[in-house]
């Protein structure tokens, strides 16, 4: 896939990275469905591309996405909302394979937050700023938020952020666990490069399963997840990268991985 470029929302490949960007810095990157759409297809193809092996989302400077666009959604009526089909695009991120990784730099509000927490990971800038502010427009979040925050940080901090709009920084995020890591904002761009780069470097087979795997826990009671565990670790045996990690590890060597 060649590197792709619209208005709104730009698509590249840097080596093994496939990079999108949510680019509507006048609106703060306020989505609507067809921010969704275009997220959701280059999603798609970029986990389709062989050459691509982790998948990064960056907003602009000022804002990963500061919420959904109110101005289309205000006048709407409940069967209107239903119909639109806006806010189930949400539960399509990660439906995908590969790594996909939230880039987060400035505001992450409402769907913004909610699209980052879509993701399998999050890196922030030392500028960003997490939040669910629905309750301030009169609804919730609907795109997600009510159940993975409070799989993520608990109950008890998630109700008091949706309902008193409490805000996360970037260091407070980090410290609950809802961002991996926070990087200075003059070096933010490189480093979350660095770290696809060096999931980048891992088997791709197995990394495909660990993610699987990983996404199964928030879905399947334990014993179920334990069963999906096992079965994806013995079919991981007839792999050429297995082969070659163990005897590498045996050989104290580094692994030369096969697999494309």
């Amino acid at each position: 896939m060649e590197n792709e470029r619209n208005e709104g929302f730009l698509v590249r490949i840097e080596g093994p990275i496939g990079v999108m960007t949510m680019n509507k810095p006048a609106s703060l990157n306020a989505l609507d469905a067809g921010m969704l759409d275009d997220l959701l297809q280059a999603i798609k193809r970029l986990d389709n591309d062989p050459v691509v092996r982790v998948l990064l989302l960056f907003g602009t400077e000022k804002a990963f996405a500061a919420g959904a666009d109110i101005h289309s959604m205000a006048p709407m009526t409940q069967q209107q909302i239903r119909a639109d089909g806006f806010i189930q695009k949400f539960g399509e991120i990660g439906q995908h394979n590969k790594p996909l990784i939230a880039c987060v730099s400035g505001y992450a509000l409402g769907g913004g937050f909610e699209v980052a927490l879509a993701c399998d990971m999050i890196l922030a800038c030392e500028t960003a700023i997490f939040g669910l502010p629905e309750i301030n427009l009169g609804v919730i979040p609907g795109g997600g938020g009510t159940q993975r925050l409070a799989r993520q940080i608990g109950k008890a901090l998630a109700t008091e952020m949706i309902l008193a709009d409490r805000k996360l920084d970037a260091s407070e995020a980090a410290r609950l666990g809802v961002v991996n890591r926070v990087y200075p904002k003059d070096t933010f761009v490189q480093q979350c490069m660095e770290f696809a780069n060096k999931i980048a470097g891992k088997p791709i087979d197995a990394v495909v399963a660990a993610r699987s795997a990983i996404v199964q826990s928030d879905e399947l009671p334990l014993k179920s997840g334990l069963d999906y565990e096992r079965d994806l670790f013995y079919a991981l045996f007839d792999t050429d990268d297995q082969k070659e990690g163990m005897r590498a590890f045996l050989e104290k060597r580094k692994p030369a991985w096969i697999s494309k």
